[in-house]
């Protein structure tokens, strides 16, 4: 067997370290990756922003495509199972940077972090890996919730309700798959009529695919009285996101939340390993681990003590920023596509809270038990 070609989208965190030394390795931006591109190489491996369809592959070699994400709606599935070419991606890679990103969309809106505490519930809905990662979070940190997923059983389930049950809580978090597959299509799952039931002593966090919102329908909603808080991740349409809608939203984001770079890397790690079992490679380079910045622990207590955390963390404001400064400096909509496309390309290293050191002064249990929660370890320093 020859010397395998790789075909990668140039964003894939770490693919020059992980992936060159499986073969003749060719990197190129995910939204120029046509069917000329594909045509001669034997591995495919791309992120959301290039859609895997016939077209794309009918006249190619590919025996091997990959993603690097836990979302798969834009990979033809049956179609890759009817031609025999193996198909590999990263379920749960970014699950915890998700799951941060709604802990901080949280705690930068309002009091919704003290409502929790208090007694509030976070509804979920979808409960695939990033979902019941983010319940198994909530639990640690004392947070009640409950879920929503007619495609799993009910004992698969963490407090399994009804969609209309979910849509009563305090909090309700999207990590639904984009499907129309009948029985439950999750396309435009939260509709006129779902969004009409919501309050303005609500936030709605959309951190899976856009559709899964009609969005057309929310930004009629947001203009409404007693409109719901509500923060964006991911647009109908993206990267041709509506600015209007933009504007009305909370906090909007370029389709980030999953973007830390120990989650990106992760995924990079599982693909390579995939491509090594082409060439029965016995093994893959192990994923540099940067150091990690070292957090002090903030002054407060209680809710305000993990809201100053997370935001040492992750600074979901300063995303929302670049995203509204793109929107306004577009004078048309393929400028703002390049816009998010940008920002998305050069995203800045962001380093999950979990496994991250943080200096606290001894004696104070309370604080440190909820670093505990929060999958950080705390290093005791003398008062």
């Amino acid at each position: 067997m020859g010397r395998l070609t790789l075909l990668v989208d140039e964003n894939i965190t770490g693919a020059r370290e992980l992936l060159a030394p499986l073969g003749e390795l060719q990197l190129l931006p995910g939204r120029a990756i046509g069917p000329q591109q594909v045509r001669d190489v034997d591995v495919l491996l791309v992120r959301s922003v290039t859609a895997v369809t016939p077209e794309l592959l009918a006249d190619s070699k590919v025996r091997l495509v990959g993603s690097a994400t836990s979302g798969i709606d834009h990979i033809d599935r049956n179609y890759l199972q009817q031609q025999g070419i193996s198909f590999t991606y990263a379920p749960g890679a970014n699950a915890n940077s998700v799951v941060e990103y709604v802990l901080a969309a949280i705690a930068a809106s309002g009091q919704h972090l003290e409502q929790l505490l208090g007694g509030g519930r976070v509804g979920i809905v979808g409960f695939g890996k990033i979902g019941s990662a983010l319940a198994a979070r909530l639990a640690k940190l004392n947070i009640a919730c409950c879920s929503y997923d007619p495609w799993l059983p009910s004992c698969d389930l963490i407090n399994p309700v009804s969609l209309s049950e979910v849509l009563s809580c305090e909090v309700i978090s999207l990590h639904a798959e984009l499907t129309h597959q009948q029985p439950y299509p999750s396309h435009h799952l939260l509709g006129a009529a779902e969004l009409a039931g919501l309050s303005a002593s609500q936030l709605l966090i959309n951190a899976s695919r856009g559709s899964v919102i009609d969005n057309s329908a929310l930004l009629k909603r947001l203009l409404a009285a007693d409109a719901p808080q509500v923060v964006l991740d991911v647009w109908e349409g993206e990267p041709a996101l509506c600015a209007p809608l933009l504007q009305q939203v909370h906090r909007g984001t370029a389709h980030i939340a999953g973007y830390s770079y120990d989650g990106k890397l992760a995924a990079t790690h599982m693909l390579a390993q995939a491509v090594a079992g082409l060439t029965q490679a016995e093994t893959v380079s192990t994923p540099r681990e940067d150091g990690r910045v070292i957090i002090e622990a903030p002054a407060a207590g209680d809710a305000e003590f993990m809201r100053q955390l997370l935001q040492k963390a992750y600074d979901i404001d300063a995303d929302d920023s670049r995203l509204r400064q793109v929107a306004a400096n577009a004078s048309t909509g393929d400028q703002l596509v390049a816009g998010f496309d940008q920002l998305r390309k050069t995203y800045a290293i962001r380093r999950e809270l979990a496994s991250t050191q943080v200096n606290i002064e001894a004696g104070r249990d309370t604080e440190s038990q909820l670093l505990r929660q929060l999958g950080c370890i705390p290093v005791h320093q003398a008062p």
